[in-house]
């Protein structure tokens, strides 16, 4: 497995390892309670973070 792989292992650590820390409603942020923007935080660094491995990722270099 590359290195770069891993990358895709810290949005699990940040779902399930954070909901623990999350659990909670105050405080707000963005009008939203804490949890909420937790998960909401985390969908975002996904996408993010899917966007850094595949630009980074040798199997996507176009041929030229």
């Amino acid at each position: 497995m590359r290195p770069l792989y891993l990358l895709a292992f810290l949005p699990v650590i940040g779902f399930f390892g954070g909901l623990s820390f999350a659990n909670r409603v105050e405080p707000y942020v963005l009008g939203l309670p804490f949890l909420f923007f937790w998960i909401i935080l985390w969908v975002a660094l996904t996408s993010v973070i899917m966007a850094v491995i595949y630009r980074f990722d040798p199997a996507n270099k176009e041929e030229l």
